[in-house]
């Protein structure tokens, strides 16, 4: 049975990856860990009463002493770490992201180590941030063996946290899996740059509620890499739980389109769900381009976890236009104050 410790997991990838988690009958308690502890986004995709199996407690992974007295106490079979802080964030405060996304993930990896009971798995949230602009790489994909090359400190700190698991790895043996993402949008993304897209279904969806439109303008454009929020869950969970043995840095799978395609995707669906009239999306005129790379091979995490899924992006937009429409209902549903 699995004893699964999970930072980050009451964020949007997070709660994701918990419901994942729960659909294995083999998955006997979760431990998640998060500075907040706050269960919102659990609860939309878990409802109002958490499964039994799961445990939330509030811990900043800064805290070395702390999350070693975590796992000594938990004696977690696996690890997931997701917790980290966006490249907003890490932007505007760099120490602070260095001390979450690089100490954090030492002290995690290190009380890993101490563990009386070596662990099945370690599952780390890397990014794609890691690699260059698209354009240093010729291919009409960008396969994980290419020269990383990342364009911000986000980037460089998930570079550094791929290391960090190479050398834990080395030094304990246990299976290590590193997952690259792009872009995830859907139900539950509010945080980060790249959170444009939901941002811009949300206007949507709130707009059809109030009965008005609410007027969206992307940050940037170009072509840009998308994942739906449940197919990145599913990705962690089967990364934890599925047979391998070694150590992987991968790509999950997507689909990369101009970021004015997904836009007029959204606007199709939104019209065939009968809301059309409340869609006002575009790309601002003074955008800038899209930061991160796209095209992202995928076929070694195919071969390496067969079967996880890749949700087409029309499927994705009307799901998250769906529940985003439940929570306007409900007056949950919140945009950011630059947007209203």
């Amino acid at each position: 049975m699995a004893r699964i410790f999970i930072t980050g997991g009451t964020g949007c990838i997070g709660a994701s990856t918990v419901q994942q988690l729960l659909l294995c009958e083999n998955v006997e308690q979760l431990l998640v860990v998060t500075r907040s502890s706050n269960p919102r986004i659990l609860h939309l995709w878990l409802g109002k009463a958490l499964d039994r199996r799961v445990e939330l407690t509030a811990a900043d992974i800064g805290d070395a002493e702390a999350i070693q007295q975590l796992l000594t106490e938990f004696q977690p079979t696996h690890i997931i770490h997701l917790g980290a802080l966006q490249s907003p964030a890490c932007d505007t405060d760099p120490r602070q992201g260095m001390l979450v996304n690089v100490e954090g993930t030492l002290n995690l990896f290190q009380a890993a180590a101490r563990l009386a009971t070596p662990l099945k798995r370690f599952v780390f949230a890397s990014s794609a941030a890691v690699y260059g602009k698209r354009s240093i790489y010729p291919g009409a994909t960008v396969p994980e063996d290419v020269t990383l090359a990342p364009p911000n400190l986000y980037g460089v700190w998930k570079v550094a946290g791929e290391h960090l698991a190479a050398l834990f790895h080395e030094k304990t043996g246990v299976p290590v899996v590193s997952l690259r993402l792009n872009t995830t949008y859907g139900p539950g993304r509010d945080q980060g740059r790249t959170s444009a897209p939901t941002v811009a279904l949300k206007s949507i969806a709130l707009g059809a509620h109030e009965g008005r439109v609410i007027p969206y303008r992307m940050p940037y454009g170009g072509r840009e890499n998308y994942h739906y929020v449940q197919d990145v869950g599913a990705h962690f969970a089967g990364a934890a739980l599925l047979p391998f043995n070694g150590i992987a840095n991968l790509n999950i799978k997507g689909r990369t389109i101009e970021v004015s395609e997904f836009l007029q995707i959204a606007s199709t669906v939104a019209h065939e769900m009968g809301i059309g009239d409340y869609c006002d999306l575009g790309v601002a005129e003074d955008a800038t381009a899209n930061l991160f790379v796209c095209d992202l091979e995928d076929a070694a995490v195919e071969t390496t976890f067969p079967g996880l899924p890749r949700t087409e992006i029309q499927t994705g937009i009307e799901e998250s236009l769906s529940i985003f429409r439940q929570q306007a209902a409900a007056g949950s549903l919140t945009l950011p104050s630059s947007v209203l």
